[in-house]
């Protein structure tokens, strides 16, 4: 059987760009959590150190389509020099502003501004894809092992980046995680720019065009993803909560880079696999999966079982975000595709926001163990969400 891995680095460019969109996207799983730690030891709350990053989430998430709309309309390359230069001074201005002790509303300030310059690199590497499969034989079957790769490349991100930002923080300095994550989104936003052959080429606005989020079921998936962003916002803070309540807070990132690790197993397995079960299907039988393995994370009061179980509760993860992506390409318009997959990305910025607040405050008041009923709640609103409503309408082409 033929490796479609291998097929998709025969794409001239294709290993440049996913190389630098690894580099860029690196610091997604490492800036929650270094700002929770580096807020967490210059106040000693937790409650503050969900709000700052929460912050950061909801600016993120208030940027990212905008910023994917201007993608579409004007090329990647000229959006990204930009928008990671001014990332990068507002990474900097926060780091200063929590070590300096500065008035709170300059930390919220500056965790706003970091988070609304947060280029969203997976829609934008996603989208390379989809443009250089458009004319595939297979494109089908090569952009489903495509979209598995970068969740793949996603979850390798959420294994290393909790156990680099907390050794960082920990280790050698509270700003060191916040910094090294920084520096990453710098360089490789900056090499991905540089790549003019494998972006989309600009695509003017049409006369009338709306918004991707007016596709019905662009509205679906989002909805479901803000929910498990939600899932995944308060896992993090529930997991340094818990891990500090056991006195090993160092474990906090290896915890949840298993967790990671379970999701990107799956990825790698689901996306070698042809599969005939429609994309709504697939996603909704996901959603269920998911729920069921959030369950053992309520229940769980040992470390160590905590850590040894873990990786089971996300091998359901990447299977249900893959074909959700998948959704969403087949839903918009080709020249409203960066955008709308960044929704994707939007939804579970607000999300991450919400789980993040929440979490912070529950472990704060009732500590880990009632905060780690808080993804099971949301989790089961998504299955809920994702089960009632209707994915497959697609809004008429002009």
């Amino acid at each position: 059987m033929a490796n479609p891995y291998r097929e998709l680095f025969a794409i001239p460019g294709a290993r440049f760009f996913v190389a630098a969109a690894f580099v860029g996207r690196m610091s997604m799983s490492m800036v929650g959590i270094g700002i929770v730690l580096l807020v967490s030891a210059v106040t000693g709350s937790y409650g503050i150190a969900g709000a700052v990053s929460a912050t950061f989430a909801l600016a993120y998430a208030a940027g990212s389509t905008v910023m994917g709309r201007l993608a579409d309309r004007h090329g990647q390359g000229r959006v990204l020099a930009p928008l990671v230069l001014a990332n990068c001074l507002s990474m900097t201005a926060l780091i200063l502003c929590a070590l300096l002790r500065a008035p709170a509303w300059a930390v919220f300030a500056a965790a706003a501004a970091s988070g609304v310059t947060s280029p969203s690199l997976g829609a934008m590497v996603r989208a390379r894809w989809s443009h250089l499969l458009r004319d595939e034989a297979a494109a089908a079957g090569s952009l489903h092992a495509a979209f598995s790769f970068e969740s793949v490349v996603d979850e390798v991100i959420f294994v290393a980046g909790p156990m680099i930002v907390t050794l960082l923080a920990t280790a050698i300095h509270p700003a060191a995680g916040v910094a090294a994550a920084s520096l990453l989104t710098l360089s490789g936003c900056l090499a991905l720019a540089l790549q003019r052959r494998t972006e989309p080429p600009p695509r003017p606005r049409r006369p009338g065009q709306g918004n991707a989020i007016t596709v019905p079921g662009v509205r679906v998936v989002s909805a479901v993803f803000l929910l498990l962003g939600a899932v995944f916002g308060s896992i993090e803070v529930s997991a340094l909560g818990f891990t500090a309540e056991k006195g090993h807070q160092a474990l906090a990132g290896p915890l949840l880079g298993l967790l990671a690790l379970g999701s990107g197993s799956a990825a790698l397995w689901y996306g070698a696999r042809q599969w005939k079960a429609p994309l709504e299907r697939r996603f909704r039988i996901g959603l269920v999966l998911l729920v069921a393995g959030l369950v053992p994370l309520a229940l769980i009061t040992n470390l160590w079982v905590m850590m040894a179980l873990i990786f089971f509760s996300g091998l359901a993860i990447s299977p249900t975000i893959i074909p959700a992506y998948g959704l969403v390409e087949s839903l918009v318009p080709g020249d409203q595709l960066t955008e709308g997959l960044t929704w994707i990305s939007t939804a579970i910025g607000i999300g991450l926001a919400a789980g993040a607040w929440v979490a912070g405050h529950l472990v704060d008041a009732r500590g880990s163990g009632t905060a780690f009923l808080f993804p099971l709640t949301a989790g089961l609103l998504a299955a809920v969400v994702g089960w009632a409503s209707r994915l497959h309408e697609r809004e008429p082409a002009s």
